[in-house]
């Protein structure tokens, strides 16, 4: 089955080609878009960057009154939970309507970093304009990351209390709470620091099962079999994802270049850069190692990436050093470079069922674990990527994000309930720190809630008030975690 699809998909990619000419037309409404944002800043509302290309879903939101699409059925009585924005008022409003709240699984996100690479890498050779001073080593957790997660962690402790499944000043019997990191620093820290907001007065630990700065098989987005005709076929499907964001990339890049101003830069002076190619990138494929690219898509992304923690950390930095202002929805588009990296090599079908296999089987135990009352994962946006694609989630863009997919601190939610009938349920939500949570370092509470997003699940039924049945989701943990099993057998 999948052979054939593959082989479909590669077609359609030469289809598509034929057709990428009409995109010119997108380029020269998105260029005139910017072009007025740079001279009419939004003041902050958000405004919408085009996403729909990259949809994994046959649906596809339509904005009304400025608003980005919500995800959510506007006519379904779960309406009564969401804010304008689609946003939810509560984790879980779902008390009030009679229901128990049993169980909690959360796959985060590490929180605000240092950027991978330091000050010799050509990351500094590439603008004329200077990067802030991080409060951290490359790629580690910074002061302000470990801040923001102890808030969120406090929310969480806030809201399970209210829940009645923390007391006050919990302090839990072993084994009902897991605090489970990857061993890279910015993810043991961030566990470290969600746990002292979580269970203030509890010296919980975090489990870690290698030497800081090694990377856990569970997190990493590893290919655990690789023949010659599955790399083939999943080369396809990333290929066909590259294609439909090319009309994007090629807008963002020209932004991203003027932004940095990089034609000033000394990478562009000595010949070392000479500007982004909208050419297909060289994946790269092997068993025992995870997905990358070399070329722009790679280059593009570490300097938007930069560029978007530097924002959350110091966020007046650049128009200090620039002079300029950028709009929101500059910012959206910067984002949405890092966004369209992590979905083409991270949420394809036939990768994403691979590479996140292991880390799939360890939520389906900790969901299946007895007495368990709460388990906190800690990991990368390639983890949440990979996990939210191969169970199916619907095409969705984060409202008051500039990274709408996998936001830095962003979690996936896993709510188990019981309802008044005895039956069990599960609701999903993707919840971060908004952009000027972030910046502001904001206490969340009940009147200023983090951003918590609803996640629908392709083929499962989910009720009026935005639950699903909780056979359904576990059911869909099996049938994909059985899914990798057949791929191996159909790929020998």
């Amino acid at each position: 089955m999948y052979r054939r699809e593959g082989r479909i998909l590669k077609i359609t990619v030469f289809v598509l080609l034929a057709v990428l000419a009409a995109a010119g037309i997108v380029y020269a409404v998105k260029a005139r878009r910017f072009s007025d944002a740079s001279d009419n800043e939004n003041n902050g509302a958000a405004a919408t960057v085009d996403l729909s290309a990259l949809s994994m879903t046959d649906e596809s939101g339509e904005e009304e009154n400025g608003q980005e699409p919500s995800g959510m059925d506007t006519e379904n009585a779960e309406d009564q939970f969401l804010t304008e924005s689609g946003l939810k008022y509560s984790i879980g409003p779902y008390s009030d309507e009679g229901y128990k709240l049993e169980k909690v699984v959360v796959l985060s996100r590490h929180n605000i970093r240092s950027p991978l690479t330091g000050p010799r890498s050509s990351l500094y050779s590439l603008t004329p304009y200077s990067w802030c001073e991080w409060s951290s080593p490359p790629a580690e957790l910074s002061v302000k990351g470990g801040t923001l997660e102890t808030e969120m962690g406090q929310y969480f402790r806030r809201w399970l209390e209210e829940e009645g499944v923390f007391e006050e000043n919990y302090r839990p019997a072993e084994g009902k709470v897991r605090i489970y990191g990857n061993s890279w620093q910015r993810t043991v820290a961030t566990a470290r620091f969600f746990s002292t907001g979580l269970l203030p007065v509890d010296n919980i630990g975090v489990e870690h099962h290698k030497g800081i700065n090694n990377v856990d098989p569970v997190f990493y987005p590893r290919f655990t079999y690789c023949p010659t005709s599955y790399r083939e076929d999943a080369l396809a499907e990333m290929e066909g994802l590259y294609y439909l964001a090319m009309p994007d990339l090629s807008c963002d890049y020209r932004l991203l270049t003027d932004v940095l101003d990089m034609e000033d830069s000394d990478a562009y002076k000595n010949g070392s850069f000479t500007g982004f190619c909208m050419d297909v990138p060289v994946f790269n494929l092997s068993k025992g190692n995870e997905p990358t690219v070399n070329g722009s898509l790679k280059t593009a992304c570490q300097l938007s990436d930069a560029l978007i923690l530097q924002y959350y950390e110091e966020p007046n930095r650049y128009s200090e050093i620039s002079g300029r202002e950028l709009s929101w929805e500059e910012w959206e588009a910067i984002g949405e470079i890092k966004d369209i990296y992590g979905d083409v090599l991270f949420t394809s079908p036939l990768v994403a069922v691979n590479i996140a296999h292991p880390l799939l089987v360890e939520m389906n135990n900790e969901l299946n674990t007895q007495d368990r009352q709460f388990s906190f994962i800690c990991g990368h946006d390639s983890n949440l990527a990979s996990v939210l694609a191969v169970l199916g989630a619907e095409d969705y863009r984060l409202p008051e994000a500039i990274e709408k997919r996998t936001p830095i601190g962003s979690k996936f939610v896993i709510c188990q309930w019981k309802g008044e009938d005895g039956e069990e349920y599960i609701s999903l939500d993707l919840v971060y720190q908004t952009v000027y949570q972030m910046q502001n370092v904001e206490i969340l509470d009940e009147s200023n809630p983090p951003g918590i997003y609803g996640i629908r699940l392709k083929g499962l039924e989910m009720d009026e008030n935005g639950l699903y049945r909780a056979e359904d989701v576990m059911g869909r943990f099996e049938e994909k975690i059985g899914e990798y099993d057949t791929i191996m057998e159909e790929y020998k």
